[in-house]
């Protein structure tokens, strides 16, 4: 009788813990796993400079993505196909991928051109046919890594990475991620832009071996070239690998925050406020940035942007009433926007706040979350990397604690 209680009272905690609130979550949570490769490493140099080799540069920048991902998100899994100079044959990089099911793959390399011939500026590379010569030529270069394995011909059913006629099996090739593959390479490019203030090469498609065997959506970055002496010289610096870093960071935590809404209608990833968001910031001119500093820290605008008097007076009466606004925020820019400025695109009724010397544009103020996100879906075409934030009683506050508020009250 007393072993019985004791395995009912047994029973009971363990049931208890599953409801507890400290649990990490439900039965099908799971940690949002991202897997990162640095290209080449071990006998295997990669692209070779007048001071460098690519292996050591996608070695540093691969190990500074994943320390910045690592410290930021504590429901992100980091896994490394090579974390040392180790020499990984092309297809175990994507198993290791596969084996994790990873909901990401990012393969980190270096750019090079032949015959003394420079260039400048990053890309980023997703699966696909190569349109041109010049990327199947980058495709040729990253896939011969397999020369270096004694049984590639079987490995790799005979595909010959310097024959064109072996990439022909590529234009056949259904990618069932390739729309999030190429929305992550485009976030990844425009922060190169904005964040890094990288020459933008674009987002191009190629036959890359390593992206054609992994399961899940996947990029392949070329930070610079290494054939170029000034680009050689900064992608050796300390703050040009932390930059590229970081560039590839924040497109990753924009991407992870944008499916997580997609799929839950909220997420808890929040994208760091201390510098411009440059996923939705617009083009800047060719004026310099302490130019744009000096404008937006000491001058007010010329020309006041659009701000009726309609939502202002709407948007003032929800946060008194319950304290807690929520917004789309639409773009951001370093200088203010006329009414009707293009980049609005038509929308009535759009306010704006000032922080960090920058003007962030919002649309559809409304202390009712399920209205804000109904409207965010309805602008989509429009804005693709809008998102929603939250006000309390004036002041900008944690969207994530602002839903929880709010349901709480509608609860009541």
């Amino acid at each position: 009788m007393k072993l019985y209680r004791r395995y009912i009272l047994y029973i009971g905690i363990c049931l208890g813990l599953l409801v507890s609130p400290f649990c990490t979550g439900s039965a099908e949570a799971k940690d949002f796993v991202v897997v990162i490769d640095a290209g080449h490493g071990g006998h295997d140099p990669g692209a070779i400079g007048k001071i460098s080799k690519e292996k050591n540069i996608n070695l540093n920048v691969a190990l500074k993505l994943g320390k910045q991902i690592q410290k930021n998100c504590p429901d992100v899994k980091v896994i490394y196909t090579r974390n040392r100079d180790v020499f990984i044959p092309l297809d175990r990089r994507a198993e290791i991928a596969n084996n994790a099911k990873a909901d990401l793959f990012i393969s980190i390399h270096t750019n090079a051109l032949a015959k003394n011939r420079t260039a400048q500026g990053a890309s980023t590379w997703t699966l696909g046919l190569a349109k041109s010569d010049a990327n199947l030529e980058v495709a040729k270069r990253e896939n011969s890594v397999i020369l270096y394995e004694s049984d590639y011909k079987t490995r790799y059913a005979g595909f010959n990475p310097n024959s064109a006629e072996s990439y022909i099996i590529f234009e056949f090739m259904q990618d069932k991620y390739m729309s999030q593959s190429v929305h992550l390479a485009s976030l990844v490019q425009k922060h190169f832009r904005h964040t890094c203030k990288r020459n933008d090469r674009g987002v191009h498609q190629a036959g890359f071996l390593v992206l054609k065997a992994s399961a899940m959506p996947s990029i392949l970055v070329e930070l610079g070239f290494i054939s170029t002496p000034e680009e050689e010289r900064y992608l050796n610096t300390e703050a040009g690998t932390t930059s590229l870093a970081n560039g590839i960071f924040r497109a990753f935590l924009t991407y992870k925050r944008e499916q997580e809404i997609r799929l839950n209608g909220n997420s808890n990833t929040i994208l760091p406020e201390d510098v411009p968001e440059p996923a939705m910031q617009e083009e800047k001119d060719s004026t310099t940035a302490e130019a744009e500093k000096k404008e937006t820290t000491h001058s007010e605008p010329k020309q006041a942007p659009q701000r009726p008097q309609q939502a202002e007076k709407a948007a003032t009466a929800q946060t008194e009433r319950s304290g807690i606004v929520f917004k789309i925020q639409i773009l951001t820019s370093s200088r203010p926007l006329a009414k009707n400025d293009k980049r609005l695109k038509g929308l009535k009724d759009v306010d704006y706040y000032k922080e960090g010397g920058l003007y962030k544009y919002t649309y559809g103020a409304s202390p009712d979350y399920n209205k804000v996100l109904r409207t965010k879906r309805s602008i989509t075409a429009q804005f693709k990397d809008a998102f929603i934030i939250a006000f309390k009683n004036g002041e900008k506050t944690n969207v994530n604690a602002a839903i929880n508020e709010f349901k709480k009250n509608r609860n009541k």
